[in-house]
């Protein structure tokens, strides 16, 4: 019961623009939200990048944030989606990697491969940044996150033909970079 009337104290205190209040709720459950991060993370370098995330998101609340139930079960929640968000988001990059590599036979995996396939990520990754991010963006929604195109025009507010002309016309400049036609 003390600790709830604590948070309690801390939240009206962080609402009216304490930081200090901030700064104690930080103090407060830091080691506990580090533990949840370090449960959920793959990568244990970001731990400590997820905890910062969600205390900047927290502080820009303040003087609207309402506490429904703990504050620590909030929190706790927050680094939870927050280190899941990035645990896909890292799942998505490396396995869009891998990919091209996995579609190959297991006998063609050699030192040539490993360097060819290095220098085709490399080449990919320079013709996208020649796109305009219009053409970058819709592409990536389509491949990566698997949006159907209606999807990604209602999200950017665009006609459906524009969103598939943009994905067509990124494709087409992709391949002729890689293809040599085009300088990077």
């Amino acid at each position: 019961m003390l600790l709830m009337l604590d948070d309690t104290l801390l939240v009206w205190r962080f609402n009216r623009g304490d930081s200090g209040a901030l700064c104690r709720i930080y103090e407060k459950y830091r080691a506990c939200l580090l533990k949840v991060a370090a449960a959920l993370l793959n990568d244990r370098s970001a731990v400590e990048d997820v905890l910062h995330d969600v205390f900047v998101d927290f502080a820009q609340t303040t003087g609207q944030f309402r506490l429904q139930g703990s504050l620590k079960g909030y929190l706790s929640i927050c680094v939870a989606n927050r280190a899941r968000d990035r645990n896909r988001s890292m799942q998505r990059r490396s396995s869009a990697g891998l990919e091209e590599a996995v579609s190959h036979p297991a006998g063609s995996d050699g030192p040539e491969h490993t360097a060819m396939t290095r220098e085709l990520v490399m080449k990919m990754g320079a013709a996208m940044a020649l796109l305009p991010h219009e053409e970058q963006e819709i592409i990536i929604l389509h491949l990566q996150s698997k949006l159907p195109f209606r999807e990604i025009a209602e999200l950017k507010e665009i006609s459906i033909n524009t969103a598939m002309s943009r994905y067509r016309y990124g494709l087409e400049k992709i391949r002729s970079a890689l293809d040599g036609e085009l300088e990077p």
